[in-house]
């Protein structure tokens, strides 16, 4: 499933941010940096399964986005901490 978010934070704070947020899960649920570049990186979990997490500027902030078979919850988990863009009402 592929997950999305626009946020206040920087491309390189939210990557950040994502390698800190998954290393420090229960051993069960976490997920360690395997390939990484600017604007990207791929987290390696239990049995094999992947995040892969994008972060590039965009209109009106950063859009992030994330794609996973197994860690949805975990995403939605991360997601929930950064700081969202609002509207102008």
């Amino acid at each position: 499933m592929t997950h999305e978010v626009l946020t206040t934070l920087s491309p390189a704070d939210v990557l950040a941010r994502a390698k800190q947020f998954f290393q420090e899960r229960l051993p069960g649920t976490a997920a360690f940096p395997e390939k990484e570049g600017p604007g990207f990186v791929s987290l390696r979990g239990q049995g094999g399964e992947e995040i892969a997490l994008a972060a590039a500027t965009s209109a009106g902030g950063t859009r992030v986005r994330a794609s996973t078979l197994f860690f949805d919850q975990a995403i939605g988990r991360f997601f929930s901490t950064l700081p969202v863009v609002t509207e102008a009402a």
